[in-house]
C-alpha cells in the first residue's frame, strides 16, 4: 500500500506545471542612454545655447540632441548600451572630456545614465 501511495505522489508531483509565466511586457517607448546636463562651473547656471555634447563609443560617435527647455538636458545613445566618452564644448568655455561612462540595459531598455558636467569659463 505504501508503494502505491508513493507511486501516486510521484505522479502527482511530476504533473506540476513547468510553464514559464515570467514573461516580460516591455514598453514601446525609446529611452535615451545618456541624459546630460551642462552647467557653468562658476555660476552653476545651466548652459544650453551654443553647447555641443558628443558621445563616442569606439568608432561610433553621436552629437546629443537638446531635449527641451523644461529639462535643460542633452539626450542621446537611444537604446544603445556602450562605453562612452563625452566631449562638451561651448563658446566662452573650456572644452571638457569625460572619463568612461557605461550605459547598460535590462531586458527591455537601456538604463539611462544621468550626467552633470560643469564647464569652466575661459
Amino acid at each position: 500500500m505504501k508503494n502505491i501511495l508513493f507511486f501516486f505522489m510521484v505522479i502527482l508531483l511530476s504533473c506540476n506545471s513547468d510553464d514559464d509565466n515570467d514573461s516580460v511586457n516591455c514598453t514601446e517607448e525609446i529611452r535615451a542612454g545618456l541624459v546630460v546636463r551642462v552647467k557653468d562651473a562658476v555660476t552653476n547656471l545651466e548652459l544650453q545655447e551654443g553647447v555641443v555634447v558628443t558621445a563616442t563609443d569606439g568608432s561610433y560617435s553621436e552629437i546629443l540632441e537638446y531635449g527641451s527647455t523644461s529639462t535643460s538636458t542633452f539626450v542621446g545613445a537611444f537604446e544603445r548600451p556602450g562605453n562612452y566618452i563625452l566631449t562638451v564644448s561651448a563658446n566662452g568655455y573650456q572644452s571638457f572630456a569625460s572619463g568612461l561612462i557605461t550605459v547598460t540595459a535590462d531586458v527591455c531598455h537601456v538604463i539611462p545614465k544621468n550626467v552633470t558636467i560643469a564647464l569652466q569659463p575661459e
